[in-house]
C-alpha cells in the first residue's frame, strides 16, 4: 500500500520522511442526526485533500490516523461524548510531535473542533522551542448562529458521509446566535442551551451546500499550508493570495 497517503497503512521502511498531517477531532454529541465523529471525520477529510495537493507538487506527505479524542467538557451530560480535557489533550499532542519528529520533517495538525484550540496553543508552540518543525491549521467553520450540528455540519456530513446522517431525526434546537448563547453555554454546557444538543437548525441542510462548503474549507486549509507563516500560537496563517 505505499501508493496510500495513509501512515496506518504503510509498513515502515515505505514511511517516508517529509510532511506528516495528524488530523485531530473529537468523540462529541452532534445532535441526535449527526455521529460523534463528526469533527474527526471532517478534520480527516480535509488531511486527505491536503495530501492530494502536496503529493500533486511532487513532495513527501504523510497522513496520520484521526486523533479521534479532543476537549469537549461543554458537552458532556450527552451520552457518547468522551473528553480528555485540555491538559491531557495537550500533553498528547506534545508527545505525538516529539515521538513523529523523529521521523517526520514537519509535522501539522489539521484540527476540526474549536475545543481544542487551547491545547493546540500550548503544544505546539513548546515542539517548536524545542527545535521540531511543527504546526496546526484549523479546519472548522466559522462561528456563527449555526454553530453546532446544525445547518452548515449537516450539509457538510450529507457531502462527505452520508450513509451517517439521520435526517429523520434532524431538528431545530437553540437558534439564537453564539454571541447570545455564550454565557449560558459557559456556565451551563450545551445540554443546559440546547437539551438535543444542537445549536442551530440544520432545516434544509443539502450535499451541495456542504461541497461549497468542503470546497471553502480545503482550499483555506491549503492557502494555510502552502503559503502560510507561523504565527506564535503555532498556527499557520494564510499568505498573501496571488
Amino acid at each position: 500500500m505505499a501508493d496510500s497517503p495513509h501512515l496506518a497503512s504503510r509498513t515502515w521502511p515505505e514511511v517516508p520522511r517529509g510532511l506528516l498531517l495528524v488530523p485531530l477531532g473529537s468523540t462529541e454529541q452532534h445532535g441526535p442526526h449527526l455521529p460523534l465523529s463528526t469533527d474527526t471525520f471532517i478534520a480527516a477529510a480535509v488531511a486527505d485533500d491536503l495530501a492530494t495537493r502536496w503529493r500533486e507538487r511532487g513532495r513527501a506527505v504523510i497522513v496520520a490516523p484521526p486523533f479521534v479524542f479532543g476537549a469537549s467538557g461543554e458537552h458532556q451530560g450527552f451520552a457518547g461524548t468522551v473528553s480528555l480535557g485540555t491538559a491531557a489533550l495537550a500533553f498528547a499532542l506534545l508527545e505525538i510531535g516529539r515521538s513523529s519528529s523523529e521521523w517526520a520533517e514537519r509535522i501539522v495538525f489539521v484540527n476540526g473542533h474549536g475545543g481544542n484550540l487551547e491545547a493546540l496553543r500550548d503544544a505546539v508552540p513548546t515542539l517548536r522551542s524545542e527545535g521540531r518543525d511543527a504546526a496546526w491549521l484549523p479546519c472548522a467553520l466559522e462561528r456563527g448562529a449555526d454553530a453546532h450540528a446544525g445547518f452548515d455540519e449537516t450539509s457538510l456530513m450529507l457531502h462527505l458521509w452520508p450513509a451517517h446522517v439521520r435526517l429523520d431525526l434532524a431538528e431545530p434546537g437553540a437558534t439564537a446566535p453564539i454571541a447570545e448563547l455564550l454565557p449560558r453555554l459557559r456556565t451551563e454546557g450545551v445540554k443546559g442551551v440546547a437539551p438535543n444538543g444542537v445549536l442551530g437548525d440544520p432545516s434544509g441542510a443539502s450535499a451541495e451546500h456542504g461541497a461549497r462548503l468542503f470546497a471553502g474549507l480545503s482550499d483555506a486549509a491549503w492557502r494555510r499550508l502552502s503559503t502560510g507563516t507561523i504565527a506564535d500560537s503555532g498556527c499557520l496563517t494564510p499568505g498573501p493570495v496571488g
